[in-house]
Order: structure tokens, then sequence, then C-alpha cells
């Protein structure tokens, strides 16, 4: 731990919350600890922040364009891109069917978001922009042709009618270190467009948008 650390110069104060950013559910389990799950839904928010922040700055398009830009740099492919930059999953702590199986990409993004999470708690907001600006902003141009099926749907439906779209976690299965999640994506709320299952919940909505851009087709007037 103290290597990375190291290399991603930061001049940390709580050792423990980095140790916590790494541990995944299945090690937690098998070793009665904290896992990384509460980090890791942080550190999502303090990356769409950031890039946010950084895309505003950098005034490079118009609103939407910004938003599919965003997505792209926050979505779980993307993620994983970052975390091997720094070869982060050679630090997480995983069970021992996982250590023999190797990390997963959700496995390795939710660390990377987790990392994020626990800078944030222990060095503050400025020091995380400084992380990112080092270790994701350099290796963004890897990011702008990722597909990003969410961002896809969501101007298929705006260049019709002004309809919203929104993504629920309909189903779980598994334990709670190694868990399935289906997703389904529904217009106003109510009208099932698509599902998808995916190892995380980001990826179970980009597959359940997959879903629904393959479908394709909708008259939007005409659902009701």
């Amino acid at each position: 731990m103290k290597d990375l650390l190291k290399k991603l110069n930061l001049l940390y104060k709580d050792e423990s919350l980095y140790v916590q950013a790494l541990t995944h559910a299945s090690f937690a389990y098998e070793n009665q600890t904290d896992n990384n799950e509460k980090l890791e839904f942080l550190g999502d928010a303090v990356i769409e922040l950031l890039t946010s922040d950084y895309l505003y700055q950098k005034d490079l398009a118009d609103e939407g364009e910004l938003t599919k830009r965003r997505a792209q740099a926050v979505c779980e492919e993307a993620l994983v891109i970052f975390a091997e930059k720094i070869h982060l999953d050679q630090y997480l702590r995983l069970g021992k069917g996982e250590q023999l199986r190797g990390p997963n990409a959700a496995m390795i993004a939710d660390a990377f978001e987790s990392l994020f999470g626990a800078v944030y708690l222990d060095l503050g907001f400025k020091q995380a922009q400084k992380l990112f600006h080092k270790i994701v902003v350099p290796h963004l141009n890897l990011v702008w042709g990722i597909k990003d099926y969410k961002s896809a749907l969501q101007e298929y439906i705006q260049s019709g009618d002004k309809r919203n779209i929104s993504y629920h976690i309909i189903k779980e299965q598994g334990p709670s270190h190694n868990k399935i999640f289906e997703a389904a994506v529904k217009l106003d709320n109510h009208i099932v467009l698509g599902t998808g299952m995916g190892r995380s919940k980001k990826e179970a909505e980009q597959n359940a948008a997959h879903d629904a851009l393959k479908k394709g087709n909708y008259d939007f007037k005409e659902i009701i």
C-alpha cells in the first residue's frame, strides 16, 4: 500500500482509508473487515464532479457534447483504463476465489472510484483534483471513443419527443461479495425499454441501454 501511495505522491494522513479503498467485499467477508463499497459510492460522485469541472473549464463543446464526454470518461471501461495506468489491480485485496480468477473490470473500476473517495476524505477536494489531473487527464484521449450506450439512448430519445429515461436495479443475485445485477431502463419512469445484466450496477445499466437501442424503432409519441 505504501508503495502505491508513494508512487501517487500522496502525503496521506490515514492509511487505513486507502487500505479499505482497495478491499473488495470478498476479502472483507473472509476476514471480517470493512470493504470499499461506501468509499466507491463517494468516489463515484467525486470523479464525476472533477470530470465535469475539467470539461467545463476547457469549454470543449456545448452541453450535449459535454454530457456525452463526461459519460465516456466515468464509465466502467474508462475507469479501468485509468486504473491500469497506475497498476491498481496489483494492490487489490481479494478473497481467495477472486485471487485465483483475477480481478474483473467491475472490481478494478470500483477500486479506482474508492481510491478517490479515500483521497477526498483524507486530504480534501483540492488533493483529489490534483490526483485527477495526474492520473486521469493525461489519458482522456484514450476514452473519447468509448461507446456509451446510455448517452446514445438519451440522444435517441431526445431527438424525438422530450421524454425522460431512468435506470432501476430490479434484481440482485449471489452473495454480497460476488453479486450479479439486473437493470431496467424505463421511459417516463414506468415503460420498460430494455433490461441488462452485469457484475456492477453501471455495467447492468449500460447493457440495459444497449438492449433498448437494439430493439429500437420506437415512436415515442405513440407510447402511452
